[in-house]
């Protein structure tokens, strides 16, 4: 059972993802690993008012966003944002109109 399971992870790529709101702006940063762990690294600064939740969200479109342009096959992501879990996993639903978007 074991080799199955190593199996299964092979292959799989890991999404980080944080994001973070203050008054003089907002930003995320996200961190894209293969499975033989070449990483890429990503801060953003966003142009927009955006709440921590929502620039949490942005930096997970972001990197999904970049994994589809490498033709990743399999991502498991990870945020330490109950919302954008929840969301992500169709466990919430969105309030806010930019979170719906």
């Amino acid at each position: 059972m074991e080799e199955n399971s190593s199996e299964s992870e092979k292959g799989t790529w890991k999404l980080s993802v944080d994001g973070s709101s203050c008054l003089t702006g907002s930003g995320a940063g996200l961190v894209l690993t293969s499975p033989d762990g070449w990483m890429l690294e990503y801060a953003l600064r966003f142009k927009f008012k955006a709440t921590n939740n929502e620039a949490e969200w942005e930096a997970l479109k972001a990197g999904l966003t970049i994994a589809k342009h490498l033709e990743v096959q399999r991502i498991e992501a990870s945020s330490d944002s109950q919302l954008v879990v929840g969301l992500a996993n169709g466990e919430y639903e969105a309030r806010e109109d930019l979170m719906m978007k």
